[in-house]
C-alpha cells in the first residue's frame, strides 16, 4: 500500500469517527420541567379582622378632697389592690371635730328653746281655760240679770256691771287665746331652729367624715399626686386615681364602612345583640403574645367621629391577675364572618405582576395555564381566591420563575397543608 492510499484511509476513518461522535452527542427531546404543585383547597373559612386597641380601666375613679385641710397620713401602698371604703388618706380632723361639737351645742340650745316654747304653750292654754270659765260665769250673770232688770227686781246698775264684767272676761279670753297662738308661733320657730341646728350637726359630721379619704371602688390606686403635709381642698385637683382592672376595657375603632357592612349583615337589634354575645375577642399584646383570656364585645359609641370617619368600639377582657393595665396598646382580633366553601391556595403560588395577581395552573395534561385571579383575604399561609379558579385544580408553588404559558411540566405534589 503506497503513501497516498494510507493517507486516504486515515482521512476516511477520521470522517467516519467524527460522524459517529456527532450522532452519539446529538440531544434528544427536552425532558419536562419538574415543579411542585398544590391542590386548591375548598372549605369554610372564618374571616378575621384586626384593630389597634387601647386599654383602660372599667371604672376610673378620681379621688379628690371634699374639705380643706392638711394631709397627715397616707394609709395605702401605691399600686396595690384596695377595697371599696378602704381609707387612703387622712386629713387633719381636729378643726372638723370642733365644728361638730359646736354644732351639737347649738342643737342642744335650740332644743331647749323648743321645750321652753312648748311649756309656754301649755301655760297659755291653761290661761285660756281659766279665761273661758270666767267668761262663761259672767255670761250666766248677764243672762240671769236681764229678765230681772226687766221686772225691776234688780237695779240697772247691777245689770250694767254684769255686762261690763262679761266684756272684760271676753277680752281676757281673747288675750289668753292670743298668747296660745304666740306660743305656737314660738314652737314653730324653735322647731325650725332645731331642724337647722340638726342639719348643721349632720353637715359637720359629714365634713368630719370627709377627712377620711376612702377608695370609692375596688381597684388599683395609682401614684399619689399630693404628699403628706400638703394642703388639699376641692380646688386642689386629683390626689390619686383608683381603677377597676377586672374586667378591663379595650377601646378600638372600626371604619364607617366596616360598621355599615356589619349592620347590613345584622339589620335588626336582636340580630346584632345575638351576634355580639357570640363574638370572642382576642388580644395580641405589644410583645406579639396572645393574651390567654378571651374578651367579649361591650358596646359601640353613639356616633361616628367626623374627623376620622371611624366609630369607637369597646371590649371587655377578664384580668384576674391584673396583668393588663390602663394605657397599654394591643391588637384586637376577632372572626367577623365565615366564608362558605372558600377556595384556598398557598401564598407562594401567587404571582404579583404590576398589581395583577396570577396563578400557574396545571391541567390534566400537565400543561401550564397562566391565569389571572381575584384574591380575597389571607388565612394563615393561604390566600382566598374569589374568582378565576375551580375546586380540585392544581397550582404551581415551586418553580414559578421557569414556567411559561402552555409548557409541559412534571408536577410533584407538595406536602399536604
Amino acid at each position: 500500500m503506497n503513501y497516498f492510499a494510507i493517507t486516504l484511509l486515515v482521512v476516511t476513518l477520521l470522517v467516519t469517527a467524527s460522524g459517529c461522535s456527532s450522532a452519539v452527542s446529538a440531544p434528544g427531546a427536552t425532558p419536562p420541567l419538574t415543579v411542585s404543585v398544590a391542590s386548591v383547597v375548598q372549605k369554610d373559612v372564618p374571616i378575621f379582622s384586626e384593630w389597634i386597641g387601647t386599654l383602660d380601666g372599667f371604672v376610673n375613679a378620681d379621688v379628690k378632697a371634699q374639705v380643706t385641710g392638711y394631709l397627715i397620713k397616707q394609709e395605702y401602698t401605691e399600686g396595690t389592690f384596695v377595697k371599696s371604703g378602704q381609707m387612703l388618706f387622712q386629713i387633719d380632723p381636729r378643726p372638723f371635730q370642733a365644728a361638730v361639737e359646736q354644732s351639737e351645742g347649738q342643737l342642744a340650745q335650740t332644743q331647749g328653746q323648743l321645750e321652753e316654747a312648748r311649756a309656754q304653750l301649755l301655760q297659755a292654754q291653761a290661761q285660756v281655760a281659766v279665761a273661758r270659765a270666767n267668761q262663761a260665769r259672767v255670761q250666766l250673770d248677764v243672762d240671769r240679770y236681764i229678765p230681772l232688770a226687766q221686772k225691776q227686781a234688780i237695779t240697772q246698775q247691777d245689770l250694767d256691771n254684769a255686762m261690763q264684767n262679761n266684756l272684760a272676761a271676753k277680752a281676757q279670753l281673747q288675750a289668753a287665746e292670743a298668747q296660745v297662738e304666740t306660743a305656737k308661733a314660738q314652737i314653730t320657730a324653735a322647731t325650725a331652729g332645731v331642724q337647722s341646728a340638726r342639719a348643721a350637726v349632720d353637715t359637720a359630721r359629714i365634713n368630719l367624715g370627709f377627712t377620711h379619704i376612702s377608695s370609692p371602688i375596688d381597684g388599683i390606686p395609682g401614684v399619689t399626686q399630693q404628699q403628706v403635709g400638703a394642703l388639699v381642698g376641692q380646688g386642689s385637683g386629683t390626689i390619686t386615681t383608683v381603677s377597676t382592672l377586672d374586667p378591663i376595657k379595650v377601646y378600638f375603632t372600626a371604619s364607617e364602612q366596616e360598621y355599615l357592612e356589619y349592620r347590613r349583615r345584622f339589620p335588626t337589634a336582636n340580630a346584632v345583640r345575638a351576634n355580639n354575645e357570640r363574638l370572642e375577642l382576642e388580644l395580641i399584646l405589644a410583645d406579639g403574645s396572645t393574651y390567654p383570656h378571651k374578651g367579649k364585645f361591650y358596646f359601640a359609641d353613639r356616633s361616628v367621629d367626623v374627623r376620622t370617619g371611624a366609630i369607637r368600639l369597646t371590649g371587655l377582657f377578664p384580668n384576674p391577675d391584673n396583668v393588663l393595665r390602663p394605657g397599654q396598646y394591643g391588637k384586637v382580633r376577632t372572626s367577623t364572618q365565615t366564608l362558605r366553601a372558600a377556595l384556598l391556595v398557598p401564598q407562594q403560588a401567587v404571582i404579583d405582576l404590576q398589581g395583577t395577581n396570577q396563578l400557574a395552573v396545571v391541567d390534566g395534561n400537565n400543561r401550564v395555564s397562566i391565569r389571572t385571579v381575584k384574591l380575597g383575604d389571607t388565612v394563615g399561609r393561604d390566600w382566598i381566591v374569589r374568582d378565576g379558579l375551580h375546586p380540585g385544580e392544581h397550582v404551581v408553588v415551586e418553580g414559578l420563575q421557569k414556567v411559561r404559558q402552555g409548557i409541559l411540566v412534571n408536577p410533584k405534589p407538595v406536602q399536604a397543608r
